[in-house]
């Protein structure tokens, strides 16, 4: 059986194609992928881009109004999840969080840059295989800060969609 993959269509940047790890993080697929069966990510924005780190989106939209779902059990190694030994390296999507380990909801990153002291820390559950290209425009947007954070891009990146294809 093949891996499930996803495609985010961003507005006026492109598509960022995804491969999802099952058997690394079996719970954490089934929840993003149930999400992006119900829509949950359409018009949801980018919302932190930290040039040289990561991109993070999925939790809110263009007027910065939170959109939540339900949190699942952290499976990474410091959470006593040993399978899940992805590393943190460019191009990986793993699960935001709180410091709470059992925080992750819809709330993801993707590495714009090798990030070793996040593995076994958060969990990683898939990679870009096709738009890596894509995450460097996102990356290199303007930011300012906005709320409780300090990267947030002055012109909304918008995840127009999020499709499994595979």
């Amino acid at each position: 059986m093949n891996n499930p993959k996803i495609k985010f269509t961003i507005k006026d940047l492109g598509t960022i194609t995804a491969e999802l790890y099952p058997e690394k993080a079996p719970a954490t697929v089934e929840n993003f992928l149930s999400l992006v069966e119900k829509g949950f990510f359409s018009g949801l924005i980018f919302h932190r881009v930290i040039n040289g780190f990561m991109i993070q989106g999925g939790g809110f939209d263009e007027a910065f109004e939170q959109k939540e779902a339900a949190s699942i059990k952290g499976e990474f190694i410091a959470n006593g999840f040993m399978q899940n030994d992805l590393r943190h390296t460019r191009g990986v999507l793993s699960m935001a969080r709180t410091m709470a380990p059992n925080s992750a909801s819809s709330q993801f990153f993707i590495m714009h840059r090798d990030a070793p002291h996040l593995d076994g820390q958060y969990a990683g559950f898939g990679k870009v295989v096709d738009g890596i290209d894509v995450v460097d425009k996102i990356a290199n947007v303007q930011t300012c800060s906005r709320g409780w954070y300090d990267d947030v891009p002055r012109v909304p990146v918008v995840i127009e969609k999020v499709e499994i294809v595979e």
